[in-house]
């Protein structure tokens, strides 16, 4: 029993030693300070702190954080308040500065935005204040990032989350959308009855072109048939001719050949023949014939 007072020193020494240890993760650090006054930064690691001179003073994240303020009501250039909400992108650089360098961090960069959002917006009309997103979040970002560098913050990025103007502007606003939506869908309902109409010309272009080809074939056709009969009845009459001559006929056929053209001639729809003087010799010599054997008979 006479070493338990011993005993129990040494397990709070223990205690005491154990719990002055500390184990720094990533993406964090520890801002220690010494008999009340800033000592040093812990960074990733582990570290052992001094049991009642030393006391780890904050513990700082280091990533980027996301805060989102409630809108803020702002004046325009105009004279039109509106409600204007923001979300910004920080990274804590300095953990001494962000310690040290202002009270309540986040109540600071909230006042300080809505002060830079009412005077950027205060330069600005409404129709720019709606249109010009990009220009104000870049010029608040630089704002913001050059006040806050004092505290170890870096402002990476601001955004207007939305602008909210008042509700006679709304309806004003939702009117001239329904009109332009009713605008185009004018413009798209025209579109689809001049596109109807030219593929409905198109076609009957098309059939129009398809008929007079037809046409076209037909009568080429029709001439070609035209011209390859023709073509045989000259070819048969070459033969003729040409059997005619390689049979060496005397004149006495020749004309008789005559006479049989000329009958056929003189079958026609002619009101005056013109009768050769050959085939008129012919002719009478026929005649000759004719009333020798027919006296003859007699």
């Amino acid at each position: 029993m006479e070493y338990l007072p011993i005993i129990i020193l040494v397990v709070l020494l223990l205690i005491v030693l154990v719990r002055c240890i500390y184990v720094v993760q990533q993406s964090r650090a520890y801002v220690v300070e010494r008999l009340g006054a800033f000592s040093t930064v812990w960074q990733v690691g582990m570290h052992f702190k001094i049991p009642f001179i030393e006391r780890v003073a904050k513990r700082v994240s280091l990533k980027e954080q996301v805060v989102d303020f409630a809108p803020q009501p702002v004046i325009t250039k105009d004279n039109v308040t509106m409600q204007i909400d923001t979300v910004i992108y920080f990274q804590i650089t300095d953990p001494k500065l962000y310690t040290y360098g202002v009270e309540h961090p986040m109540s600071a960069i909230e006042n300080l935005t809505a002060t830079t959002l009412r005077n950027i917006i205060g330069d600005l009309e409404l129709d720019q204040s709606l249109t010009s997103r990009d220009h104000i979040n870049t010029k608040m970002r630089a704002i913001l990032d050059e006040a806050t560098d004092p505290w170890g913050i870096k402002v990476n990025r601001v955004e207007l989350k939305n602008i909210i103007p008042p509700r006679e502007i709304q309806d004003a606003m939702e009117k001239q959308m329904k009109a332009e939506r009713e605008r185009r869908e004018s413009i798209l309902q025209a579109e689809g009855q001049k596109q109807s109409q030219i593929l409905v010309a198109e076609g009957d272009r098309q059939a129009m072109i398809l008929r007079a080809e037809a046409a076209k074939e037909a009568a080429i056709r029709e001439a070609e048939g035209k011209a390859e009969a023709i073509m045989k009845v000259q070819q048969a009459t070459a033969e003729a001719i040409k059997l005619l001559n390689d049979a060496n006929p005397n004149d006495q056929v020749v004309k008789i050949k005559a006479l049989e053209a000329f009958q056929a001639a003189a079958d026609g729809k002619a009101t005056k023949i013109i009768i050769p003087s050959e085939i008129q010799g012919l002719a009478g010599l026929a005649t000759g014939v004719i009333e020798s054997l027919s006296g003859d008979k007699v």
